[in-house]
This record gives structure tokens, sequence and C-alpha cells, in this order.
């Protein structure tokens, strides 16, 4: 594994408990260049604000923690 990637699933891993305390939950599908794919869980995948989970908080959260070149894609309703 990538040690960037790594760092990705890591950043992923410490998010997750603020989403399951909103019944949701995210995960890891996999990274391509400075994409991270991740899916929805729960709560979560269902929820209007769902976009913004992601773009405000945890793409700005990798950005800032691992690299500012990240961009989260969601595949919650891809069959991917």
């Amino acid at each position: 594994m990538e040690d960037l990637e790594k760092k990705v699933i890591e950043a992923i891993d410490n998010v997750r408990p603020s989403l399951q305390n909103d019944g949701g939950d995210i995960d890891f599908v996999k990274m391509e260049g400075n994409k991270v794919y991740v899916k929805l869980r729960g709560a979560c995948a269902g929820c209007m604000m769902a976009e913004m989970t992601l773009k405000n908080g945890v793409e700005r959260m990798l950005r800032y923690n691992v690299d500012e070149n990240l961009e989260v894609v969601d595949l919650t309703m891809q069959n991917a």
C-alpha cells in the first residue's frame, strides 16, 4: 500500500467516529492519483447534507492533514 494512501485511510478512520455519532459511516474504496473514492453508509448515505459533509468535512480534513491536492469522490449511489 502506498504511503499516501495509508495516510488517507488513517485520516478517514479518525473522522469515522463523528459520522458514527450521527448514525452513519464512511468507507474508503480506492485512491487513484489525487482522487479519494469513498462510500457513505447508514444515515449519511441518504442525508441531504452528505455532499457538504464530504466536501467541507472529509475533503477539507484530508487536504489539511494529508495533502492539499486531494479530492473526495462520492461513490455512494454508484455500483463501484
